[in-house]
């Protein structure tokens, strides 16, 4: 299938029996959570991007809220990253992703909230339009936010949060960890995330990258920039030549 983002005037390409399709768009970091996963699982599926400044009239008819990702079997559909992810965990429960303990489970998902510490920060960045003083700001929340996942690591002491292997935690902040070096580059700072300072971070980053379902999914700094200065400046390039 075409990994064009579809738009008003488009059709519904039909659904095949039994596969999922994952209702995506490209640059997006939670339909990216979501496409991570289903590499993870290894799950049989298909792909459509909706163009969203665009979005085709057949899409409201399945999905009120006009939302990305969405997740529709068989005529049925579901939306928002997590319930999506943990529905998939649930569905497909090899390998699995969250600890088997309630209690260390509840603790990730705590860790997997407190990450909008990072993200929400990073995204004032795009749009600080140069501004010094809120980007000094925003990379000091960012580092804050960051500190206490570099204490979780170093306190787990695992390669992984989730041990030998990455889990539902790591895959669910990676999209934002994906997209640091662009935040950096709008920054002008390539100290920003200094090495002494999250040498567990830092290496765990390295060895993300490697993991297949992070690879199937990973698009490089300078693409993710390309796309969002294209949205900053009101004319979203979805179907841009990377």
């Amino acid at each position: 299938m075409s990994d064009k983002h579809l738009a008003i005037g488009s059709e519904c390409p039909p659904l095949q029996e039994g596969v999922l399709r994952c209702y995506s768009m490209k640059y997006c970091p939670y339909a990216q959570r979501v496409r991570i996963i289903i590499a993870a699982k290894n799950v049989k599926h298909e792909i459509v991007n909706i163009n969203l400044k665009s979005k085709p009239d057949w899409f409201f008819e399945k999905n009120p809220l006009g939302k990305v990702p969405a997740l529709e079997k068989d005529g049925a559909l579901m939306f928002e990253s997590m319930v999506i992810c943990d529905y998939l965990n649930e569905a497909y429960p090899e390998p699995p992703l969250y600890p088997a303990d309630p209690w260390q489970k509840a603790h990730d998902r705590v860790f997997i909230e407190l990450w909008s510490k990072v993200s929400s920060p990073m995204y004032k960045v795009y749009f600080a339009k140069g501004d010094q003083h809120v980007l000094a700001q925003c990379f000091d929340d960012i580092r804050d936010g960051l500190d206490m996942f570099e204490v979780e690591l170093s306190k787990r002491g695992t390669c992984f949060f989730a041990g030998a292997k990455p889990g539902m935690l790591d895959y669910m902040i990676w999209p934002w960890v994906e997209r640091l070096p662009m935040a950096q580059q709008m920054a002008g700072d390539d100290d920003a995330l200094p090495e002494e300072r999250y040498l567990k971070l830092l290496s765990w980053m390295t060895n993300m990258k490697e993991e297949p379902a992070v690879r199937a999914t990973f698009m490089s700094p300078e693409t993710h920039l390309k796309f969002l200065l294209s949205h900053i400046s009101g004319s979203p390039e979805y179907d841009m030549e990377e």
